[in-house]
C-alpha cells in the first residue's frame, strides 16, 4: 500500500477548466485507466483546504458509500462546495451520519413510499401534457426552461404543497444553491448563497411553516411539521433544511438527466426511433440516461481515520470525492461504455452506491422520467437542435442550462 500521497503535479480534477463542456470524461477515463484513486493537491474552488481524493471507479465508490463509519458525509460536509455552509449541510438528514440520519430519513420515506409515488402517475401526465400543451404551434423551444424545469418544479411542489405560481421562484433559489459555481445559475456569485438566498429562503419557508402548524393539509410541508420522532418534534431549522434537500433533488435531478437524453436521442437517431417504433424500451432507456447523465456529478465524504483505497493510504481528515460521471463510465462494469443504448437496460449509480445515503426518491424520479419521455417523444418525435446546448460549468450538478430545439417534421 502506498504510504504518501503522489507526488505533484496533479490534475486538479474540480478545477472550473476541466467542466466547461460537462463533466471531464476524457480525463475521467484516463484516470480510471492509471489512477483510480487520484490525489488533487489543492484547487481553486477550494483554497482553505490542501486537497481531495477523486474515486472513479464503481468498485472504489462502493467501498466509500457502505461504509459510513470510515467515509463521513457529516464530518467535513457532504459536498464540495465551499459556498454551502457545513451547518446548511449538516441539516439535511443527506449531511447526516447514523443513528441521526436514519431516524430522520425513515421521517421523509413516508412521503415517497412505493404506494405513494405510484399514485402520483395521472397527476404527473397530466403537469407534462399541461406544459407541453403551451408550446401548441410553436416552431423552436428549449427543453430545458420550457418543458423540464416547469414540469419537475410542479411535481416536486404538488408533494411539498407549495403554491403553483412560486414553482419558479422556487426553482431559481435552488439553482442559485447547487449552481453557486456557475454565473449563469447564480449571476450573484457563491457568496450570495449565504448572505441572500440561504436567508430568504429561511423566511420563505417559515410563513409555509407557520401556515401548517395552524392547519394541517396532507402534503409533504405538512408531515415534516406534523412529525414525531422519538417523542420529540422537527425544529424549524430542521423542517427548513430538509425543504432544501426535497426541493433542490425534485427540480435539478429529473430536469438534468431528462435534458441530456433529450440531447443523446436527438444525436443518435437510430435510437430514437427504437423507442419511437416500440415505447415498451422507455423504462430501459431511462437507466441508460441515468448511467451516462447522473444528475450530479459528485457526492463527498471525510476519513474518520486513517484507511486505504485501492491502495492508496488514505489519511483521518482527507476529503473523498465521488464521481459518477466516471463511475457510469467504468469499462470494468460496461461494455463499449461510451455508446448510448437504449437497450442496455443497466444497473448504476446515478442514485447512488448503496449504503446508508442511498436516494429515497429513487421511484418517483424513474415514473418522472418515464412519463416526460413518453408524452415528449409522443408530442414531438423529431426534435433536432435549434441552437448550441450549454452545460453548467458547476462541479455539483451535472445538466444543462439550454437545450433549444425545433420541432422538426
Amino acid at each position: 500500500m502506498s504510504t504518501t500521497k503522489p507526488a505533484s503535479p496533479t490534475v486538479r480534477v474540480a478545477d472550473p477548466e476541466h467542466w466547461r463542456a460537462g463533466p471531464p470524461l476524457e480525463l475521467f477515463r484516463e484516470l480510471r485507466d492509471g489512477d483510480p484513486v487520484h490525489w488533487s493537491d489543492g484547487m481553486s474552488s477550494f483554497p482553505d483546504e490542501p486537497g481531495f481524493w477523486s474515486i472513479t471507479t464503481q468498485e472504489h465508490i462502493r467501498q466509500v458509500s457502505k461504509d459510513w463509519q470510515t467515509f463521513s458525509s457529516e464530518r467535513g460536509g457532504m459536498v464540495g462546495m465551499p459556498w454551502a455552509a457545513i451547518e446548511v449541510q449538516n441539516g439535511m438528514f443527506i449531511g447526516m451520519d447514523p443513528p441521526k440520519h436514519d431516524r430522520l430519513k425513515a421521517l421523509f420515506q413516508r412521503g415517497f413510499t412505493p404506494r405513494r409515488t405510484a399514485e402520483h402517475e395521472p397527476a404527473i401526465r397530466e403537469i407534462t401534457r399541461g406544459v407541453l400543451d403551451r408550446l401548441e404551434g410553436r416552431e423552436t423551444f428549449d427543453v430545458v426552461t420550457d418543458v423540464a424545469q416547469p414540469v419537475v418544479s410542479r411535481v416536486i411542489g404538488s408533494f411539498m404543497g407549495i403554491d403553483p405560481a412560486d414553482d419558479a421562484m422556487w426553482a431559481q433559489l435552488m439553482a442559485e444553491i447547487v449552481g453557486g459555481d456557475d454565473a449563469e445559475m447564480n449571476p450573484d456569485g457563491p457568496d450570495s448563497v449565504v448572505e441572500r438566498v440561504i436567508p430568504e429562503i429561511v423566511s420563505r419557508c417559515q410563513v409555509l411553516i407557520d401556515a401548517r402548524r395552524a392547519t394541517p393539509t396532507d402534503d409533504l410541508m405538512s408531515v415534516l411539521v406534523h412529525a414525531d420522532i422519538d417523542g420529540e418534534r422537527l425544529s424549524d431549522w430542521e423542517i427548513v433544511m430538509g425543504f432544501i434537500l426535497l426541493v433542490t433533488a425534485g427540480n435539478d435531478s429529473t430536469k438534468a438527466t431528462f435534458c441530456s437524453g433529450i440531447k443523446a436521442l436527438m444525436e443518435h437517431p437510430d435510437q430514437r426511433r427504437k423507442l419511437l417504433d416500440d415505447p415498451s424500451l422507455i423504462p430501459s432507456a431511462v437507466e441508460e440516461c441515468l448511467r451516462m447523465f447522473p444528475a450530479f456529478a459528485h457526492f463527498r465524504r471525510t476519513a474518520t481515520k486513517d484507511t486505504e483505497i485501492g491502495g492508496r493510504a488514505i489519511a483521518e481528515g482527507d476529503k473523498i470525492m465521488m464521481w459518477y460521471p466516471s463511475s457510469g463510465r467504468d469499462e470494468a462494469v460496461y461494455e463499449d461504455p461510451d455508446r448510448f443504448d437504449v437497450e442496455r437496460n443497466p444497473e448504476h449509480q446515478a442514485f447512488g452506491a448503496g449504503g446508508r445515503h442511498y436516494c429515497l426518491g429513487t421511484a418517483l424520479a424513474r415514473l418522472e422520467l418515464r412519463v416526460m419521455f413518453e408524452e415528449t417523444l409522443a408530442r414531438f418525435p423529431h426534435l433536432r437542435p435549434a441552437g448550441d446546448a450549454r452545460y453548467a460549468t458547476a462541479i455539483f450538478v451535472n445538466q444543462l442550462t439550454t437545450l433549444p430545439v425545433a420541432v422538426g417534421d
